[in-house]
C-alpha cells in the first residue's frame, strides 16, 4: 500500500500504473501537483500563504482517464475531492446552480470524511456508550434491586453484556428514551436538501426541543435500539465544533475540485457565434472562486485560495484559448491526454489491478461460475470497441463496459445453468455477439 506521507512523485505514478493504463504525462503532472500540496503543508505558515496551487487543464476525449487519474490520487492522498460539470452552472441571476455551490459541495464532502474518521477514532467509546444504555435497561442498577448483591449484579451484567454483543438479545424489546427529533444530526442542521419556510420553522422548533432536553420513550428491539442510540452517542461523544473546524481546514488546504466539460462554457469559433453571454458569464463567475475568495457554507466561511482546481474538456468544438484570458491564466499547467487505440484498450482489459474482466469474473464467481477469456477473445473485444469508437462517438474506455456486457449478458442471465462449470469466452463467441452491431452503424449508435 502506498504511504501518501512519504511517497515520491515517481512512486505515485507507479501506483497509478496499477490501475490506469498510459497517460504518463498526465499522471506525472498531477502527481507533482498533489505532492507539492503535501510539501507546502510542511512549511511555516508565512511561506505556505505565498505558495498557491498550480491549477491544471486536462485536454482529451471522454473515457481516456482524466477523471480517474485525479480521483484515484485524491483517494490515496486522503484529500477531499469532488467532480462537477461546468455545463450545469449558470451565471448569477439565471435559473440553475451558482458556481459557489461547488465549494459548498466540497466542504460537505470534507465534513463527511472528517466525521467518519472521528467516528473511527472514537468507535470504542461509541460502542461502550450504546452498550451501557442498553444494559441499564436489561440489568437495573443495584439500588433498584435490593435483593441482589453488588457482586451478583456485576456478574449478571457481564453475562448480559456478552449476549448483547453476540447479538443473542437482538429480538428482545426494551423501552429507551431518544431525542424527540430523530432527524437532528451531528451537523446541527437539516442537511443539503432544499429548505422551505415550513421546513425552517420545523427545524428551529426541533432544535429548541432538543436544547430543552425533550425526549420520547419508544419500545424497540435491541437491534433497533443500537442504531437509534448511535445517533445519540455521536451527538454526545463527538466534538461538533472540532469536526467542523477540521473539515473547513481540510477543504481549504487539501481540497480538489475537478471541473469537467470546461470546454462547454468556452465560446469556440466553430460555434458560429463568438459572443455567448451566458457561457462567458459562467466563466466570470468562476474566476473569483479559482483566483481565491471566501464562500459562506453551512459549516462556516471557506477560503478558496489554496483549493486545487483541475479543469478538463475534450475541446472538439472549441480551444482552450476560447476561454476568457483571465481564466486561462488561472490554469498554468496543461496536459493533453492520448486517445485510446486498440492496443491500449487491450492493456486496459488485462493489466490493471481490478480490470473490467476481473470484475466480471469476480461477480460470476459469486454464482459459482468460473469465467475465462481466451487472449484472442480479449483482443477481439478491444478491436471491436475501437471500431465502435471510430464509427460512432468516441467514448474511450467506457466503450469496453458496453461491449463486454453484451458478450456475457446471456451467461450472466442464465448463471444457474453454469454452476461449478468453467465458461470460456472465445473470439468466435465475441464476433457472434457483436459483429452485427459493428456492421450496422445505425444499430451500433443505440446498442454500443
Amino acid at each position: 500500500m502506498l504511504d501518501p506521507k512519504s511517497a515520491t512523485p515517481s512512486e505515485i505514478v507507479k501506483y497509478l500504473d496499477e490501475y490506469i493504463i498510459g497517460q504518463k504525462e498526465a499522471k506525472k503532472i498531477i502527481a507533482l501537483a498533489l505532492r507539492t500540496r503535501y510539501r507546502r503543508m510542511k512549511l511555516d505558515r508565512e511561506m505556505q500563504e505565498e505558495i498557491t496551487p498550480k491549477n491544471i487543464l486536462m485536454i482529451g476525449s471522454t473515457g481516456v482517464g482524466k477523471t480517474e487519474i485525479a480521483r484515484r490520487l485524491a483517494k490515496i492522498m486522503n484529500f477531499p475531492f469532488i467532480k462537477v460539470e461546468a455545463s450545469k452552472y449558470t451565471e448569477v441571476g439565471f435559473v440553475g446552480r451558482d458556481v459557489e455551490s461547488m465549494v459548498r459541495d466540497l466542504v460537505s464532502y470534507s465534513y463527511n470524511m472528517v466525521k467518519q474518521q472521528f467516528e473511527k477514532d472514537n468507535s470504542k467509546k461509541i460502542e461502550e456508550y450504546i452498550l451501557e444504555k442498553i444494559l441499564d435497561k436489561l440489568v437495573p442498577p443495584p439500588h433498584q434491586l435490593s435483593s441482589i448483591s453488588e457482586e451478583e449484579y456485576i456478574d449478571s451484567r457481564n453475562k448480559m453484556m456478552e449476549k448483547v454483543i453476540n447479538g443473542e438479545m437482538d429480538s428482545k424489546k426494551i423501552k429507551i428514551e431518544i431525542s424527540k427529533n430523530p432527524n437532528f444530526n451531528i451537523n446541527g442542521d437539516i442537511g443539503d436538501r432544499g429548505i422551505g419556510i415550513i421546513e425552517i420553522q420545523e427545524h428551529f422548533s426541533s432544535m429548541f426541543d432538543m436544547l430543552g432536553g425533550k425526549k420520547e420513550v419508544r419500545e424497540v428491539t435491541i437491534k433497533e435500539a443500537k442504531e437509534l442510540l448511535r445517533v445519540e452517542a455521536l451527538n454526545t461523544i463527538l466534538d461538533k465544533k472540532e469536526i467542523k473546524a477540521e473539515a473547513i481546514r481540510k477543504a481549504q488546504e487539501e481540497g480538489i475540485i475537478f471541473i469537467d466539460e470546461i470546454d462547454k462554457i468556452a465560446v469556440g469559433s466553430k460555434n458560429g457565434n463568438r459572443s455567448d453571454p451566458s457561457k462567458e458569464g459562467v466563466q466570470r463567475d468562476l474566476l473569483p472562486i479559482v483566483e481565491g475568495s471566501s464562500v459562506n457554507t453551512k459549516y462556516g466561511q471557506v477560503k478558496t485560495d489554496h483549493i486545487l482546481f483541475i479543469a478538463a474538456g475534450a475541446f472538439h468544438l472549441s480551444k482552450p484559448s476560447d476561454l476568457i484570458p483571465e481564466l486561462q491564466g488561472r490554469f498554468p499547467l496543461r496536459v493533453e491526454l492520448d486517445n485510446l487505440n486498440e492496443e491500449t484498450l487491450y492493456q486496459i482489459l488485462t493489466k490493471p489491478k481490478n480490470s473490467l474482466l476481473k470484475q466480471y469474473q469476480a461477480l460470476l464467481k459469486v454464482e459459482g461460475v468460473t469465467l475465462e477469456f481466451e487472449d484472442e477473445a480479449i483482443r477481439t473485444i478491444a478491436k471491436i470497441s475501437q471500431k465502435a469508437n471510430e464509427k460512432t462517438e468516441d467514448i474511450g474506455a467506457r466503450r469496453l463496459h458496453t461491449v463486454i456486457e453484451k458478450v456475457v449478458e446471456d451467461i450472466s442471465f442464465e448463471a444457474e445453468k453454469y454452476i461449478d462449470e468453467v465458461v470460456t469466452i472465445t473470439p468466435a463467441m465475441v464476433e457472434e455477439k457483436l459483429n452485427e452491431f459493428i456492421e450496422n452503424e445505425d444499430i451500433a449508435h443505440y446498442i454500443l
